[in-house]
């Protein structure tokens, strides 16, 4: 069991004016922030980050979706991270993501979920590659 973990904060809620609460809840929910940048993903760099999903019907539009605007990257730390950050986003679906919830709170849509949390320590290690260098990591 790792004990980091990465999210990105979504274009839904940085267009919003929603990162710096949704990073207040992670911060209150004991995650320590370990690596950090505000960036634009191009659609080949969105499509590169999500090609698990490829062969699936939302593919084109979550590309397009995550490379309409500026997100957050991040790797968080904590003790059992994938699984508790897992739980303070709450689920894909913000209806039926529980109250005090990131998704519940911030959240319009499934696809438009405002954030964006690893499900597994071997994807948060690939995730959390993918944006940034050992030099970026404290």
């Amino acid at each position: 069991m790792s004990n980091r973990t990465f999210t990105m904060i979504k274009p839904d809620a940085t267009s919003k004016g929603h990162s710096g609460a949704i990073l207040d809840q992670i911060i209150k929910g004991g995650f320590s922030i370990k690596a950090m940048k505000w960036t634009r993903l191009t659609k080949e760099q969105a499509g590169e980050f999500y090609e698990v999903h490829k062969e699936r019907p939302f593919y084109g539009e979550l590309v397009d979706f995550m490379s309409s605007g500026p997100i957050v990257a991040a790797i968080l730390e904590k003790d059992n991270a994938v699984a508790d950050f897992r739980k303070l986003i709450g689920a894909t679906n913000p209806a039926q993501a529980e109250e005090g919830t990131i998704r519940k709170r911030f959240a319009a849509s499934v696809g438009e979920n405002a954030v964006h949390g690893s499900d597994s320590d071997e994807n948060a290690a690939i995730e959390g590659d993918f944006f940034f260098s050992k030099l970026e990591r404290f």
